[in-house]
């Protein structure tokens, strides 16, 4: 009991171990936020994650989505109440994070992604009037020269966050995806933006990002047949988040992400829990 006395992030993780597991989770995103050098997380926390239900939106050859089976809720013999379930999910689904080997044979699965590429400095990239008016828009060199322009340089490390304003859209299949058909042949009817492959190399070699999300089901725009733009990022080391929420909620830039993904040995890519830090 000496140890949970002590103060600083460790402390406060121990005493959580009494209080309960979502405590001791909350805590430990602010403490790799701390340790990353984000200071005091006593400030607002955005959720960049939408919920996993019945109407998360996966991609169409993946028939079953994701599917929470129920098992035991109820109050026991011994009077006391208790639940749990069961789920099954495919791994590119919902809010979720590529691992490069998705799309490169030799790169890294999701348990292995580094730390240092999952948290860091965060910046939002607004794109939304060019979504808004073209739905297969692809984020250029240019939108990010204009963003460096108004906000000044991406960090070296940087996580960008692309705003294409689709996660509004979020859950309907059709106006979220462009097309509500399911199956192989639903992919050749796809729309939606993405980030063009050039402001991909771009943002690798010149700004040596740190990892790349946006609020759209993939980083390639939903006409890619070739998905270009995954290659070039997974061949880079760079992992993708997908499908996040609340973009909205956050500044350009002077905030923390944390995105920690399901640690799924092998993985080609994993549920994701994304939290943003806004410093001020």
């Amino acid at each position: 009991m000496a140890a949970i006395a002590h103060g600083g992030a460790m402390g406060r993780i121990a005493c959580a171990l009494f209080v309960s597991p979502v405590s001791l989770m909350v805590l430990v995103a602010g403490c790799l936020v701390a340790c990353a050098g984000a200071g005091p997380t006593s400030g607002p926390i955005v959720d960049l994650t939408h919920a996993f239900g019945a109407d998360t939106l996966y991609w169409p050859t993946d028939g079953e989505g994701f599917v929470h089976e129920r098992g035991s809720a109820g109050y026991t013999e011994a009077g006391y109440y208790y639940s749990a379930h069961r789920f099954r999910s495919a791994e590119h689904g919902g809010t979720h994070v590529d691992a490069p080997v998705h799309f490169a044979e030799h790169g890294v699965s999701v348990d292995a992604i580094p730390l240092t590429r999952l948290v860091g400095q965060g910046v939002r990239v607004d794109v939304r009037a060019a979504c808004a008016s073209d739905p297969d828009y692809r984020v250029t060199v240019a939108d990010l020269e204009r963003f460096e322009d108004a906000h000044g340089r991406i960090p070296t490390g940087a996580i960008v966050l692309l705003h294409t304003g689709f996660a509004s859209r979020w859950p309907d299949r059709e106006r979220y995806l462009g097309t509500a058909d399911r199956g192989p042949d639903a992919t050749h009817r796809l729309h939606f933006p993405g980030l063009h492959p050039d402001a991909a190399r771009w943002l690798v070699a010149e700004r040596a990002i740190a990892a790349v999300g946006l609020d759209t089901a993939s980083i390639d725009h939903g006409p890619s047949q070739d998905f270009a733009t995954h290659q070039v990022l997974a061949a880079a080391g760079v992992p993708v988040f997908e499908n996040l929420a609340s973009l909205d909620g956050l500044p350009p830039r002077e905030f923390r992400v944390v995105a920690l993904p399901m640690k799924i040995a092998g993985g080609s890519g994993a549920p994701l829990r994304i939290l943003a830090f806004p410093q001020r």
